[in-house]
């Protein structure tokens, strides 16, 4: 049996990296609430991913007439992490470099977790993921 192909027939939204994350954040927030570690954790990293791309847009990240940026920030935020700190660097964004959490605590984290299954996420692990977000928030504020 051949595979259900769909047409497409819909262009892709523009992208909205300020609102995405806070939609993303706010999802998350819910599932936590509900012990739903798995799905929360999978929602923080890619809050905190959408917040870190709406400081950087803030800060003169070129992006396309949908919103998408260069290829070389379309990274999740286990990559992103260092891409950013670099960006923010060499764009005059120090005083968001000092509101990150230190180190990288999405070093863990991975898009393919989607995969994963739900008895693999530890409460533990999408707390610091929860609070490096909430600091991305903060962030997220102080460049719209």
């Amino acid at each position: 049996m051949r595979p259900c192909r769909r047409r497409r027939t819909q262009m892709t939204k523009p992208s909205d990296f300020a609102d995405a994350h806070t939609r993303h954040w706010q999802d998350a927030e819910l599932l936590f609430a509900h012990n739903r570690w798995a799905n929360a954790d999978q929602l923080y990293g890619l809050s905190a991913e959408c917040g870190l791309k709406a400081v950087m847009q803030a800060l003169g990240m070129p992006v396309d007439e949908t919103g998408k940026p260069a290829t070389e920030y379309l990274q999740h935020v286990s990559a992103l992490w260092q891409v950013f700190q670099d960006f923010a660097s060499n764009h005059d964004g120090a005083r968001y470099l000092e509101m990150l959490p230190s180190g990288s605590p999405f070093s863990n984290w991975a898009i393919e977790d989607r995969y994963a299954n739900r008895n693999d996420f530890r409460k533990e692990d999408v707390a610091l993921h929860r609070a490096a977000t909430q600091e991305i928030a903060s962030m997220v504020s102080g460049a719209a």
